[in-house]
């Protein structure tokens, strides 16, 4: 029987033209079957594996590009561990730069109150309920299996109580009553016809994909945010999107627009100040 040590470098050879860190997501997976961590990998690494059969499964399905977050059911997101699961949006890396803003803002506002378009697994709204300890959220969504992972994902890190969770398309079965101080959205912005990397095929295509050009549901959201006399809209964007979207936007009355880049310095979001 191989050691720990020995079947994570086997393994990391069917993953090498999969990932640029082969032997980290063996040991992701492999993790995810003994349930420990990785002090406990290092301390056994000359240990008797006891669980290759079951590892070789997960390696052969990662292999096919698989997404590994939904093989393993968690992502890491804002240094915490969210629940995933397959027909609802892997969390993002670059989805932590719109809840930085977001929080920067939120805070300056005595008791908060916001509404998440197409909160998906829920790692925003969640985040900011960690975040800000006064804030109450509506979070809504078209898919059932988002709203319910993301409920899960509220209670698991303890902040339910913040937090109501709506199907609903947009602001259709919000209240005109409800008054937020924020609307803040990752909403599918991806364009049609745009031809995806093979692991991203795997998410759900709603949660991808925004019209022809990709904008037209980001145009909705801004339009609609503008109607209900939300002060702040905080969401992002596809990298090229900034321009026709700036055009878009000074049909409104704005007091401020901004635009930010991601990590890889492309375009990805924007912050919006209605004038009130």
């Amino acid at each position: 029987m191989a050691t720990y040590k020995e079947v994570i470098k086997t393994y990391s050879r069917q993953l090498k033209d999969i990932t640029h860190i082969p032997q980290k997501e063996v040991e992701i997976l492999l993790l995810s079957i003994v349930k420990q961590n990785v002090i406990w990998l290092h301390i056994n690494y000359n240990e008797q594996c006891t669980c290759e059969a079951e590892l070789n499964k997960l390696v052969e399905k990662r292999a096919t590009h698989y997404p590994i977050e939904y093989i393993t059911s968690r992502a890491s997101f804002y240094g915490e561990v969210f629940n995933v699961q397959d027909g609802v949006l892997i969390p993002r890396p670059e989805t932590e730069i719109l809840v930085e803003k977001a929080e920067a803002i939120l805070k300056t506002i005595d008791s908060p109150k916001i509404i998440e378009i197409g909160t998906g697994s829920g790692i925003i709204s969640v985040m900011l309920a960690l975040l800000i300890d006064d804030i109450s959220i509506i979070a809504v969504d078209i898919n059932d299996k988002a709203l319910e992972l993301a409920k899960s994902n509220a209670i698991k890190h303890g902040v339910e109580d913040k937090i109501t969770f709506i199907k609903s398309d947009l602001y259709n079965e919000i209240s005109n009553d409800e008054k937020f101080d924020m609307c803040v959205s990752n909403p599918p912005y991806i364009a049609d016809n745009f031809k995806l990397e093979r692991n991203v095929m795997y998410e759900p295509s709603n949660a991808l994909f925004g019209g022809n050009r990709g904008d037209e549901l980001l145009e909705n959201i801004i339009t609609q945010t503008a109607n209900r006399n939300i002060k702040y809209l905080y969401c992002e964007m596809g990298y090229d999107q900034k321009k026709p979207l700036t055009k878009f936007i000074n049909q409104f009355n704005i007091k401020e627009l901004e635009f930010y880049e991601d990590l890889a310095k492309l375009d990805r979001g924007f912050t919006l100040e209605f004038k009130q």
